[in-house]
């Protein structure tokens, strides 16, 4: 699971091209001299998918092993560049939280931008860092996958109870002796008691 990069984006009502308010981008795992071209091909693509993602609306599009994800929220929009086995839950709860920080730390300002930003965003190069485990996106598949662990350990345990299985077959059988003995004391005091009873 990757993301190679996230970006914000004001989306134009009139049809013309998104500003980008905001962009991080990891093209390492690129040739050195493909990273250029990478860089280009993800502004034209998140120009392109966020121009035709509407307001209110999210989608994903494939290409190759890549999805592009969009949430545009009432003109304010934000794509995700991640590889083909990031889920897309975790991907779309990663977009939101990435409006919401923007949100809250610009406020509506976004609105007045007439040009590309180049000034960087911490948050969203942390974001790109911190969220390339989707656990940390989702909070549901982090306790999905802590669930997982505990049932690993209790199979475990299991399978450590089933392995001692001769040693609790030996403890069942002298459980059994035991009964056995406790029914022959029963019947032998039975008797005993029977001859000194008085009619």
């Amino acid at each position: 699971m990757k993301i190679t990069a996230l970006l914000m984006l004001k989306c134009m009502p009139e049809g013309a091209d998104p500003i980008i308010l905001a962009n991080a981008c990891d093209v390492s795992h690129f040739g050195f001299f493909q990273r250029s071209s990478v860089r280009e091909f993800i502004v034209f693509v998140s120009r392109t998918v966020a121009k035709r993602t509407p307001p209110g609306q999210r989608q994903s599009v494939q290409h190759e092993e890549y999805k592009v994800h969009s949430y545009n929220r009432n003109g304010l929009c934000a794509i995700g560049f991640m590889d083909d086995h990031y889920p897309v839950r975790s991907a779309f709860s990663l977009l939101n939280q990435v409006i919401d920080e923007y949100q809250k730390n610009f406020g509506e300002s976004w609105r007045t931008a007439q040009a590309d930003s180049t000034e960087p965003w911490p948050y969203l190069d942390n974001a790109l860092t911190k969220y390339q485990d989707a656990a940390e996106a989702d909070k549901l598949l982090k306790i999905q996958r802590e669930l997982d662990e505990t049932k690993i350990i209790l199979h475990q345990t299991i399978d450590s109870v089933l392995a001692r299985g001769e040693k609790l077959d030996s403890l069942v059988e002298k459980s059994s002796d035991l009964s056995a003995a406790s029914q022959m004391f029963y019947s032998q005091a039975k008797k005993t008691n029977q001859c000194c009873s008085i009619l």
